[in-house]
C-alpha cells in the first residue's frame, strides 16, 4: 500500500497537470493582451509542471510498490520529452517560420498530444488507484 503523503502529492500532481492544460494556460491567453508574453508565462509554468512530475516520478521510485507507477514514469518521460525536444524546436520554429519542414503551429499541436497523453496516463494511475 502507498503512503497517504506520497498518494495525495500524486494526485496534487495529477490535478495540476490537467489544471495547467485546462485552464491556467487557457486563462492566461485571454487575460493577457501581448500573446507573446502569454506564451513566455506558459511555457515557464509548463517547464515548472515538468520538474514536479520528474520529482514525484523520483520519489516514486523509492517506494516499494514502484512497479505500479509505470504511468507516472512515462508521464514525466513524456514530459521531458516536451521540455528538452519538442520546446526547443517550437522555439526555433516561432523565430525561423518552420523547422524540418514543420511550422511553430505543427510543433505546438504534437506538444499538445504528448502533454494529453502524460495527462491520460496519470489520470488512469489516480483512477486505477
Amino acid at each position: 500500500m502507498i503512503g497517504k503523503g506520497f498518494r495525495v502529492l500524486f494526485v496534487l500532481w495529477a490535478g495540476s497537470l490537467w489544471s495547467l492544460a485546462a485552464w491556467v494556460a487557457p486563462t492566461l491567453f485571454s487575460a493577457q493582451g501581448d500573446r507573446h508574453l502569454a506564451g513566455v508565462l506558459a511555457a515557464r509554468l509548463f517547464s515548472i509542471e515538468t520538474y514536479v512530475g520528474l520529482g514525484v516520478a523520483a520519489l516514486a521510485l523509492l517506494l516499494p510498490g514502484r512497479t505500479k507507477f509505470v504511468g507516472a514514469y512515462m508521464a514525466a518521460a513524456l514530459l521531458a520529452v516536451n521540455e528538452w525536444i519538442l520546446k526547443p524546436l517550437m522555439t526555433q520554429a516561432h523565430t525561423r517560420g518552420s523547422v524540418a519542414g514543420l511550422s511553430f503551429g505543427a510543433w505546438h499541436g504534437a506538444s499538445a498530444v504528448i502533454y494529453l497523453a502524460a495527462c491520460l496516463a496519470v489520470m488512469v494511475l489516480v483512477w486505477r488507484e
